[in-house]
């Protein structure tokens, strides 16, 4: 009999597809999966070792905390069905808004979450009028959850009602020439008017700021929330996984390793001389030349001005940025949904430093950051040691921006 074979796939399908001629008549398959305990993550957005599922069918029997890849092939052929596709049901329970939906980052963001079993409502919101036209394509697709679109400031809190997690990704994105006080001149109005709204409508939400310049539009946030009286600081990340993203691949590539093996912390902000990739905690231990740690730095520091360039003024790092967004959300839904062993690097209000908010690695929980990891700032090379005093200044200036734009705003 001809060979067959499963797959995950994203979100929300098991596929037993064969090789060569249909079996026998079909039967249906449940998989009850247990988010918790189940994916390290969807869809490879972040390096799974293993996955664990519970299965009752008539087609597998009773199994518990068994790997699908053992013998799928071996059982369909002693049970004889086949049926080309089989739903999971996942314990979709989560709902989500992209302010920003309509744009580079948002539209394929929106896209990536769609098909995230952990999400039962997709909520998008932009000022453009087609981001109805977004929802409407998206709502097409066959995962759980379902998607409605939201258009103008009339529309805005409707768009946020009990949601928990809210994804900020509205404003310009880099082009060039443009320097990040460009991008703060046009992007901190709206980050100001949208997270006001957040305040209003869902001050519990967990807030994901992506819009830039991040190291300033955190404060902000920051400091609307406050004004608001509803701020809690455990539920502001700025999203700063593109750099570790960024840092895993550079280093997979240099030193012909599986990309999914590599782990490097990146700490500092989210941008230019603030991001800063602690080479010397790459996981699997390797060892890098003076050289390669400063060609490797500055590539990573550098990385969005690389793709501006490549994209020859058509766009900025949108479809990277949209990943690594979709990779921490994919976290946060773990953390919230009872995952206990969930670690991101984040940029964050902490302590790590002597400054109010910093990028490191944090652990996430049901309540937002459980705790932030200081110990990777300890025993850090020379080279890195310089770079840390280096990013200081500038992060502080850049921190300070965007809290004194707040208060003079609530002054005038």
């Amino acid at each position: 009999m001809a060979a067959t074979w499963a797959t995950l796939s994203i979100g929300s399908t098991f596929s037993f597809l064969p090789r060569a001629a249909a079996m026998q008549q079909p039967q249906p398959v449940g998989v009850k999966l247990a988010t918790s305990n189940t994916f390290t993550s969807f869809c490879r957005l972040k390096a799974a070792t293993w996955v664990n599922c519970e299965m009752e069918s008539s087609f597998l029997g009773r199994e518990s905390n068994s790997a699908p890849r053992h013998s799928f092939a071996q059982r369909a052929q002693k049970q004889k069905v086949w049926s080309p596709q089989y739903r999971v049901q996942p314990q979709a329970s989560f709902k989500v808004a992209i302010l920003g939906a309509a744009g580079g980052i948002g539209q394929p963001l929106s896209l990536l979450i769609k098909m995230s079993p952990l999400v039962s409502t997709l909520y998008l919101y932009d000022i453009a009028a087609h981001v109805k036209g977004v929802a409407a394509d998206l709502s097409h697709c066959n995962t759980p959850s379902q998607v409605l679109g939201f258009t103008g400031t009339s529309q805005l809190a409707n768009s946020l009602k009990r949601v928990d997690v809210v994804v900020i990704t509205a404003g310009v994105t880099a082009k060039p020439g443009m320097t990040r006080a460009d991008l703060f001149s046009i992007n901190a109005i709206i980050v100001k008017t949208l997270v006001e709204a957040v305040a209003d409508n869902c001050p519990g939400a967990l807030i994901h700021m992506i819009s830039n310049p991040v190291n300033s539009t955190v404060p902000i946030a920051a400091e609307v929330m406050k004004q608001k009286g509803v701020y809690d600081p455990k539920k502001l990340f700025g999203i700063t996984t593109l750099d570790v993203v960024l840092v895993n691949t550079f280093v997979a590539q240099k030193k012909n390793l599986k990309v999914v093996d590599v782990d490097v912390p990146v700490v500092g902000g989210h941008d230019g001389i603030t991001i800063l990739p602690l080479l010397s905690k790459t996981r699997p231990s390797v060892s890098f030349t003076d050289e390669e740690v400063l060609e490797l730095t500055v590539r990573i520091q550098n990385a969005g001005l690389e793709v501006v360039e490549a994209k020859a003024g058509a766009g900025s790092a949108t479809l990277s940025m949209a990943y690594a967004e979709a990779r921490f959300l994919e976290s946060s839904l773990r953390a919230l949904d009872g995952d206990e062993s969930v670690y991101e690097c984040s940029f964050v209000q902490s302590d790590v430093t002597d400054l109010p908010f910093f990028a490191s690695r944090v652990k996430l929980g049901k309540k937002g950051v459980e705790a932030v990891i200081s110990s990777e700032l300890q025993g850090l090379t020379e080279f890195e040691q310089k770079a840390l005093l280096a990013l200081k200044p500038e992060l502080k200036a850049s921190i300070e921006k965007g809290v004194t734009f707040v208060q003079k705003q609530a002054a005038a």
